[in-house]
């Protein structure tokens, strides 16, 4: 009589279950990873608006300093003008380096090295191949009369 026990399941059943869970797993990871490097980039996005604003405020600003400066020589405005120049070389900074990073340089730098190291072994595989064939050598050309009367 068969038995109303559902039966465990087999090594071989449990063996194509794993794999689906990797993927599963794998996907639930890579997908962890893409929202977190969104949320990087959405933070880096907000903060170069904000350098941005404020580069642009302070532009305005010392270049308001520097004409009433011309017109009338005072310290403090040295002072602030000073600050001012200080801050924009830091936020132009800041907003460069935002701009190169080894992660948005590493993919370029790579296929450099790997087609420039292909280019080079090309380059020695065909100058080897050259300089190993033999190369002619020039015929003696017999003395001509003209030569001979010399």
């Amino acid at each position: 009589m068969p038995s109303s026990e559902p039966m465990p399941p087999s090594d071989h059943d449990h063996s194509k279950a794993e794999p689906s869970e990797a993927k599963e797993l794998n996907f639930d990871q890579e997908l962890a990873e893409v929202e977190r490097s969104l949320h990087s980039l959405k933070e880096r996005y907000v903060q170069i608006e904000r350098d941005q604003q404020e580069q642009a405020q302070l532009q305005q600003r010392r270049e308001y300093l520097q004409t009433e400066l011309e017109q009338s020589a005072q310290p403090e405005w040295k002072a602030e003008l000073k600050q001012i120049q200080s801050r924009l070389d830091e936020l132009e900074f800041h907003l460069e380096s935002r701009l190169f990073t080894w992660g948005s340089l590493k993919e370029p730098f790579w296929q450099i090295v790997r087609f420039g190291g292909l280019g080079m072994v090309l380059g020695w595989f065909l100058a080897f191949a050259v300089l190993k064939q033999p190369q002619p050598q020039p015929e003696s050309i017999p003395p001509t009369s003209s030569s001979r009367q010399l």
